[in-house]
């Protein structure tokens, strides 16, 4: 079995960005398969130790993250994402109308679900969390919207979504396990004899797409992650067998931009 390798968007003598696929966790956890840190040092020869965490991204998610080569660069970068001076844009495809062009989610969270993995809105003991949204595209029942979490809990975006009745299209924690499947929008589909009907996308339907920092000396201030086939073949066909067709996204050109990685004018 081939083994797994990580996109390595830039790198210096002081950090490293990557495209972290969905399924690969950042530090150990009980599945036992390669974490991060196992995967570059097989990769990249970089131990453990040498590689230090600056922020978190969950394990189902993809997308671009950030890691420090030692202590100095990791402090450097935790006080920039302490002092929310890095804007965190996401994707996310959800189920639902969204309704209204963008939004403001305000609900604090806390550990407490029924399993040790869910949070829940907690509006007594709960820490604060903010979560700004903008509608990319209405497909229909499925939506693209570009996400901006302002804090950092676990599992803020996905919760916080959830609560306003868009969950994400596929989540297991907090919503359907259902995957995306061509034939729930495009009316002419058919199967051969015998044949099962593969998914568009069958994991968390959400991405880490791009990161901007204000004046940060000496790296580019902005890194952007490409999608993962799954997830552009998702859009691509949500954007083809959809009633408005390419009419469905706010903005003509952000299909293309999107798909070819290139950085989307959230701004700040």
């Amino acid at each position: 079995m081939k083994k797994a390798s990580i996109e390595i968007i830039y790198e210096d003598s002081d950090i490293l960005v990557i495209n972290k696929p969905s399924g690969t966790s950042v530090t150990k956890d009980r599945s036992g398969r390669e974490n991060l840190k196992d995967i570059f040092q097989r990769q990249l020869r970089i131990g453990a130790a040498e590689l230090r965490l600056v922020h978190r991204l969950d394990k189902d998610a993809s997308g671009v993250m950030i890691l420090a080569k030692n202590v100095t660069a990791q402090r450097r970068l935790t006080g920039y994402f302490e002092k929310r001076l890095v804007k965190k844009t996401y994707l996310a495809l959800v189920r639902g109308i969204a309704g209204q062009a963008e939004g403001v989610i305000r609900a604090p969270l806390s550990a407490g679900g029924k399993t040790a993995q869910r949070m829940i809105i907690d509006h007594k003991k709960g820490k604060a969390a903010v979560t700004e949204w903008k509608l990319l595209a209405d497909f229909g029942a499925i939506a693209l919207l570009a996400v901006f979490p302002l804090t950092g809990r676990t599992h803020q975006i996905r919760l916080h979504l959830q609560s306003i009745g868009l969950p994400l299209a596929v989540d297991r924690l907090y919503g359907s396990d259902t995957a995306i499947l061509l034939s729930e929008f495009k009316s002419d589909y058919r199967l051969g004899k015998n044949q099962v009907e593969n998914p568009l996308i069958d994991r968390l339907t959400l991405h880490s797409y791009q990161l901007e920092f204000k004046d940060l000396p000496g790296v580019p201030d902005c890194f952007v992650a490409g999608l993962d086939k799954k997830f552009a073949a998702a859009i691509k066909m949500l954007s083809k067998y959809n009633p408005r067709g390419q009419g469905a996204f706010v903005q003509p050109q952000l299909q293309k931009d999107i798909l070819a990685a290139k950085k989307i004018g959230v701004g700040w």
